[in-house]
């Protein structure tokens, strides 16, 4: 294997691997994500990842932060050291509008439409491969994806016996402790596998802890064109809360200080997944899917309020006082909970000749989920009342079918043609109150169509062409009904064009889009009560854009893999309330979405199993609003990172011995990588005139920090 094929899979994950025993061992289970992934020529732009790829930086970090060098991605963390709430962009779209999918399930819940990965702390470590797709990709199962789809493959079954303990420590009393193990194949058809996990860390931002659990247990069956994979997997988080953020003043005083006090003010949820995969191969041409899933997820947000007002929990509590504006108050403790059921049921049939691969399939999924609130403390309850007793109760339910058809054809030795046609229709009902007490009643459905055809151009063995049109419809959310109940379903018309060239010792891939939007749900900067955040429909936007992903090498030990996306982010037309009076702002930028995006890693292997990587990460100014204010203005920043990995092959005890350390901004940048913005307007200032505040809040991420691991493998 040459040192570039080697080394410009460390990162960025391309394409064009060289085959290996693990490789071989991945593709036996690499079925049960045939139907949402694309193959290397496709004409989608997407980038690949392996278990070797994510391993090296995975010392705790959620799974978005490991994607932060990927083109057009950014980055977030709401404790600011990549642990707890994290979360990710693509092309600067919404991560309400990124599908993700675990062997072909959907992952992104389906009434918030949000992936919450501290959910599921420690994941990166049962991972086999991750490809995510950039733009609407192809057709996949749950929500449709409006900037990426992220699709992963759980770990490959073993051949032979293998068990790992990995532990790893660093910055802000950082610890990650895991214990993994697998049978081996025992009569060359079964296989149990699992892994343990255990995630401390105080956080960057005071008092932001992360206390994080988990567990995976998977089992595998293969014998003579049979697959049955059964997988059991889980975590629970407790994170104490940091989305308020801070203002502009306070991060000057104090980047590191949480507006939270009280003691208690926590997320405490549990989330478990029951999978079930049988991939049947019948003969040379035809093979079958059948997926079915269960998750089950419950938990509560509990904070103090003090001096609320008393008529917000429906009689529970009563006053103990009066605030400025006349107001009855009190103070109290309370927590909003969720409780959900999903049901997932995928199939896909396969058909495979040698110029021909066609794959039909659908899928079925049904969500039943509670909200609650409870009061577990007040200074004065009312008389008929007791602790816990529910102040308000909502229920909301989903059903989401899709068909699809697609396929790929070779017309000649140089066309590839690609077509991928998508029947989804969405059901949504609620009954009940809001956290408000206000009555939501929503009975919508709605009925999809998304098309997607592509064409790929051989030019020669080492340089392809390709160029793409498709088509994506996406519901709203939960919380974009509350914001407004009249919220209108978005529509994407994505055009892509693109040149891969790759010959020993450079790969190039430029991929240019135009991302036309009807409704797109943006971002409006502000946050509801408990940090979701808003959204609203905004008419006519687009995105145009560049991505240059790139590899040289330079010698056998040096590679420079440089990534580069420039984009134009734009609302064709923007209105905003201001002093009482509606204001036409025009073509504005599309909030949290920098024009540039760049990133750049040097990695220099001297030794077989030893690599050095200096990473570096660029992004540009940014709105946090839609009519670009000052106020909302989020400056750039420029980060580096150091990343070194040593592998030892020991005689005796171990197999192998891995040892890791991240140096995460190395040259102890204070800078800010999400916020918020918002208005209100105030009447108070000046009686008789209304007057438009403006305000914003800022998220800072953690200075210069390390992590360092080792793992021993058995």
């Amino acid at each position: 294997m040459s040192a570039f094929l080697l080394s410009t899979t460390t990162i960025f994950g391309q394409q064009n691997q060289v085959e290996s025993d693990s490789t071989r061992t991945q593709t036996l289970e690499e079925v049960l994500v045939q139907s949402v992934r694309v193959k290397p020529n496709a004409p989608i732009a997407h980038s690949n990842l392996t278990k070797a790829q994510l391993q090296s930086r995975n010392l705790g970090q959620d799974l978005p932060i490991l994607l932060n060098y990927l083109p057009s991605v950014v980055t977030t963390s709401d404790a600011g050291a990549g642990i707890g709430y994290t979360g990710i962009r693509v092309r600067g779209v919404s991560p309400l509008s990124t599908n993700v999918t675990i062997n072909g399930i959907p992952f992104t819940d389906a009434e918030s439409l949000g992936a919450f990965w501290v959910n599921m702390p420690d994941f990166t470590s049962s991972v086999e491969s991750l490809q995510l797709q950039r733009g609407v990709g192809t057709s996949t199962n749950g929500s449709g994806a409006f900037g990426a789809s992220v699709n992963i493959l759980t770990d490959a079954s073993s051949y032979i016996p293998t068990a790992e303990v990995s532990n790893s420590f660093g910055s802000y009393n950082t610890r990650k402790h895991s214990v993994k193990f697998s049978t081996g194949k025992i009569n060359d058809v079964f296989e149990l596998s699992g892994r343990l996990s255990t995630i401390n860390s105080d956080g960057y931002v005071d008092r932001a802890f992360s206390d994080l659990k988990s567990y995976f247990l998977q089992g595998t069956y293969n014998n003579n064109g049979t697959l049955i994979k059964a997988l059991v997997f889980g975590g629970h988080e407790k994170t104490y809360q940091s989305w308020e953020g801070l203002t502009k003043q306070q991060l000057e005083d104090d980047r590191r200080q949480n507006p939270y006090t009280y003691e208690n003010e926590i997320d405490n949820y549990k989330q478990d997944h029951y999978q079930l995969h049988w991939n049947q191969k019948f003969n040379q041409n035809w093979s079958t899917n059948l997926g079915l899933n269960y998750t089950y997820g419950r938990g509560y947000y509990e904070q103090y309020r003090q001096d609320d007002a008393a008529s917000t929990y429906g009689g529970i509590v009563e006053a103990t006082g009066v605030d400025f504006y006349g107001t009855a108050v009190t103070d109290l403790i309370r927590r909003r909970w969720l409780d959900n059921d999903f049901y997932v049921i995928n199939a896909t049939a396969n058909y495979k000749e040698s110029d021909l691969n066609f794959i039909v399939g659908g899928s079925y999924s049904n969500y039943d989920g509670d909200h609650f609130g409870e009061v577990i403390w007040a200074r004065q309850f009312a008389s008929e009342t007791s602790i816990r007793d529910q102040y308000y109760f909502g229920n909301g339910k989903k059903t989401d079918f899709s068909a699809f058809a697609k396929a790929t054809y070779t017309l000649n030795s140089k066309i590839d043609v690609y077509g991928d046609l998508q029947l989804r229709n969405v059901g949504y009902k609620t009954f009940g109150l809001t956290s408000d007490l206000e009555n939501m009643r929503i009975d919508e459905s709605y009925s999809f169509f998304n098309p997607k055809v592509g064409v790929s151009y051989q030019l020669a063995s080492n340089s392809s062409l390709y160029a793409s049109y498709a088509r994506a419809n996406r519901e709203p959310s939960r919380s974009d009904f509350e914001s407004n109940p009249d919220v209108k379903p978005e529509q994407l018309n994505d055009f892509e064009m693109g040149w891969r060239y790759n010959k020993e010792g450079v790969m190039l891939n430029i991929n240019s889009y135009y991302m036309q939007y009807n409704e797109q749900l943006i971002l409006t900067g502000a946050l509801d009560d408990v940090g979701a955040p808003i959204r609203t429909n905004s008419g006519d936007s687009y995105r145009l854009g560049l991505e240059i992903e790139a590899a040289f090498s330079l010698s056998d030990t040096f590679i420079i893999q440089p990534v580069l996306t420039l984009s134009s982010n734009k609302n064709k037309q923007t209105y905003s309330q201001v002093d009482g009076i509606l204001k036409d702002f025009g073509t504005t930028n599309i909030s949290f979405s920098p024009e540039v995006v760049a990133s750049n890693a040097f990695i220099y292997s001297p030794l077989k199993n030893f690599s050095l990587s200096f990473l570096t990460k660029y992004v540009g100014d940014q709105y946090m609003g839609n009519t670009d204010t000052d106020t909302s203005k989020l400056k750039e920043y420029f980060v580096n990172d150091l990343n070194i990995t040593y592998e030892w092959n020991p005689k005796s005890v171990f197999s192998t011995v891995v040892v890791s350390a991240l140096v995460n901004n190395i040259f102890d940048k204070e800078y800010v990588s999400n916020g918020y913005y918002y208005t209100y307007d105030d009447d108070w200032s000046v009686p008789g005139q209304l007057t438009t505040i403006e305000g914003a809040g800022y998220y800072p991420q953690a200075t210069r920090n390390f992590l360092v691991g080792v793992t021993l493998k058995f």
